[in-house]
């Protein structure tokens, strides 16, 4: 699905980003991965090479420039080009109601999640457009665009603005054959999940009574990478076990 392409995915030392990472490089793809933390993501590059998958990693952090710029940079010295971007860093943050959020707890938590996004995009694009267009992939949430979970409001704030976002390089961009697209997991079974009782509570809002494993996120965000979503643009792909669809 993937053959001949090459893709960045940030976050990609655990969870959805982890499994992306392996289900990406199975389908094809020469990969650069991005995480903030050195050992997962050295392991995860030991994991593809032990298996013969193209892969480079670097560490950073996504809401730097800086950072965003040298994983384009590597995409094209490395591999030749970039034709994927699975922007998938994400933070939750401190689980608190609004009013006792400090400046700084809303500052990290819009840096990794929509200044991040903003950053990748920027660099990205262009690097596309060299070769005749691109797929970007913003993990987005159910929190926030479907429900408001207590002590989640800042994090459901920049969750809901990727689809701002997603529609803005829809409408610059799609004609150039950018496809720009946001991906809306339910609760997941990943570290951000927390203890057993909030993984069972978790479960409860979804048709289908659990919450997802990160490879069957992964699956989506590949579908959205791949040809086979070739005009899917400016949309918002629902990977949330019927989250959406009911309130139990």
């Amino acid at each position: 699905m993937l053959s001949g392409k090459i893709a960045i995915i940030t976050g990609a030392s655990s969870g959805i980003g982890r499994s992306a990472a392996h289900i990406f490089a199975a389908a094809g793809a020469k990969l650069v991965l991005n995480a903030r933390r050195a050992a997962p993501l050295d392991a995860l590059l030991a994991e593809m090479r032990s298996n013969g998958r193209e892969a480079i990693a670097i560490e950073g952090d996504a809401a730097d420039d800086r950072t965003q710029q040298e994983l384009v940079a590597a995409a094209q010295s490395e591999f030749g080009g970039l034709d994927i971007a699975f922007n998938n860093a994400g933070t939750i943050g401190p689980a608190k109601p609004l009013a006792e959020i400090l400046d700084s707890e809303w500052l990290d938590i819009v840096a990794v999640n929509l200044t991040a996004a903003f950053l990748g995009a920027r660099a990205q694009i262009p690097a596309m457009l060299e070769r005749g267009g691109g797929s970007l992939i913003f993990t987005s949430s159910f929190v926030g665009n479907s429900v408001g979970l207590p002590g989640m409001a800042a994090y459901g704030t920049t969750k809901a603005a990727l689809m701002g976002l997603v529609k803005g390089i829809t409408a610059d961009y799609a004609e150039q054959n950018i496809r720009a697209n946001t991906l809306l997991p339910g609760g997941t079974n990943t570290a951000m999940a927390g203890d057993t009782a909030q993984r069972e509570w978790a479960a409860s809002l979804h048709a289908m009574k659990r919450i997802a494993e990160p490879e069957e996120i992964a699956k989506a965000a590949l579908f959205l990478a791949s040809d086979m979503a070739s005009f899917v643009a400016g949309s918002a792909l629902w990977a949330d076990g019927g989250n959406a669809a009911v309130k139990m």
